[in-house]
Formats: structure tokens, C-alpha cells, sequence
């Protein structure tokens, strides 16, 4: 049986999904794909390259530093998160990323981006990660807040903003059993997107890049309905915070980060027998 986890994004909400997976490796779950958009994509490739805690290390190391999230980045460039600090200097420098156990890793990996061009989700595996992290900085790119990321010929951003919660395509790429962490509580019901003015503006030459964004919240609301229903019939295991989470994606308090940490691993401790029972324990 193929087992997958499908992991949301949601910036510094994220942070829950980390504190759910270092209790994976400490209990030496594994599986056999792995799909995350946004930070659930950043989020993946530590639980594959088996470095327990960095998720959070980097974040709560680093929150407090103007080069990680700050007006300063959005002025050099044009993203308020510090693209290059995260994606270039942390993995390769200051918290070295393990890209020879991620890239040997037997788990599948895959990260969802959005075409800007299309409108629509495009997914690439680990074999464009070498020791090149520049598919999570585009599947991390928040539209508005950050600038459009070229790679292999296309124009990507927020992987998060076309394909929410990736369970689809985990199914699609033959899984028959999924665990899906998600990082707002069962009760959250996404708005309709704000700024309408600014993004029509910025996205003037990406007509579908604005049809996506005046329908993302149907889209959203509509997978979590679809996820609901697959939880029923006993193809998905959800995780989701037991509470609502009160931070925003640019949160920089460490309190309340390292609150939704626990929280994180609570949610997911509690969640242990039923994991074990439904889809079976995999253990390194």
C-alpha cells in the first residue's frame, strides 16, 4: 500500500506542522510520498533529510533577523520575506540543509507551485533539488509580497495559491492512504482574497494569475470539503490544529511560535494510535 502526507502551507503557521512532524521521526514514521506546497514544501524536505528540530531552529533562530522578514527585504527585493537569506544563506551556510540524505531518501517527494501564466498547479520532484532549494523559493513566492520566480523556462509563485492542500494529486500519483497535516482548525473557512485593487494591477499581463486569485477562497473552501469526505470514507487522516491558530503567516512573536509548535506536536501525538491503526507504522 502507498502511503503519502500531504502537507499545507500558511508562512509562519507552518510552524505547527513542523512541531507535528518532529514527532513523526522521533517515533520513526515514514512514508511512502511526500507532497507540500508553500512552507509545507520547505517543511518536507527537513522531515526527509531526517534533521529532527531544524524546522523550528531555523525559524525561532532567525524570526528576530531583518534579513529573514522585514521592509528592508521588500525594498532589496521585492519580497517582504528575505528570498536569498532563506533559501540561499540558511540551507547552504548558516544551518547547512542535508541534501545528500534528502536526495536518497526512498520517499517520493513533490512540490506544488502555481504557474502564473496558467493559473494552474505545476509540481516538480527532487530531482531539480541538487543542492538547488529554487522550487521551494518559488513555491514559497506569496503573491504581491514577493516576485514572480523563474525556473526551467516558466514563471512561478505560491504553490499554496492554486493547489491548497495537495491531497489530489497525492491520489492522482497512486496513493491509497494519506496524512494530511493542516495548519488552520476544521472550523476555518477562507474569505475572499483582500488588496483586488493591488493584485488586479500587478498581475495585468496574468489575466488567469487574477481569475485564480478571485476564486482561491471557493477553491480552498471546496478542497477542504472534498478532504472532509475523504477522511470519511477512510483514505485520509487529518491533523489540524485543535484550536484556531491565531497568527498570521509574517508572525514574528517567538511566544506564540513556540506555542503553535506544541501545539503541533500535540495535535499529532494525539493523533499516534489512530495513524498506526488506519495506515499501519512505518518505522526507519
Amino acid at each position: 500500500m502507498k502511503i503519502g502526507l500531504v502537507l499545507e502551507g500558511g508562512g509562519m503557521r507552518g510552524l505547527y506542522t513542523v512541531g507535528a512532524l518532529d514527532v513523526l521521526m522521533e517515533q520513526g514514521i515514514t512514508f511512502d510520498y511526500c507532497i507540500g506546497v508553500s512552507a509545507g514544501a520547505c517543511n518536507a524536505v527537513s522531515f526527509l533529510s531526517g534533521q529532527q528540530g531544524r524546522g523550528k531552529r531555523v525559524i525561532l533562530n532567525y524570526i528576530g533577523d531583518k534579513r529573514y522578514v522585514g521592509i528592508g527585504n521588500f525594498l532589496r527585493e521585492h519580497s517582504l520575506f528575505g528570498m536569498d537569506f532563506i533559501f540561499n544563506q540558511i540551507p547552504h551556510e548558516l544551518d547547512p540543509f542535508d541534501y545528500e540524505t534528502f536526495l536518497a531518501s526512498p520517499c517520493e517527494f513533490v512540490a506544488g507551485v502555481t504557474d502564473v501564466t496558467t493559473g494552474a498547479p505545476a509540481y516538480f520532484g527532487r530531482e531539480v533539488m541538487d543542492h538547488d532549494s529554487t522550487v521551494l523559493r518559488a513555491s514559497s513566492a506569496i503573491p504581491l509580497f514577493s516576485p514572480i520566480v523563474q525556473f526551467q523556462g516558466g514563471e512561478y509563485l505560491d504553490g499554496g495559491t492554486s493547489d491548497p492542500i495537495p491531497v489530489k494529486k497525492a491520489l492522482a500519483d497512486g496513493c491509497e492512504k494519506v496524512l494530511v497535516v493542516l495548519t488552520r482548525d476544521r472550523s476555518y473557512e477562507k474569505s475572499p482574497e483582500g488588496f483586488r485593487h493591488f493584485y488586479r494591477r500587478a498581475f495585468r499581463k496574468y489575466p488567469e494569475m487574477i481569475r485564480l486569485l478571485d476564486t482561491r477562497h471557493t477553491l480552498y473552501n471546496e478542497t477542504r470539503r472534498q478532504l472532509w469526505d475523504l477522511e470519511k470514507q477512510g483514505t485520509a487522516l487529518v491533523v489540524a490544529p485543535s484550536s484556531p491558530v491565531e497568527i498570521g503567516r509574517f508572525e514574528k512573536d517567538r511566544e506564540k511560535l513556540e506555542a503553535l509548535y506544541q501545539q503541533g506536536r500535540g495535535d499529532m501525538l494525539a493523533q499516534l494510535e489512530a495513524l498506526r491503526e488506519v495506515m499501519g507504522q512505518r518505522q526507519r
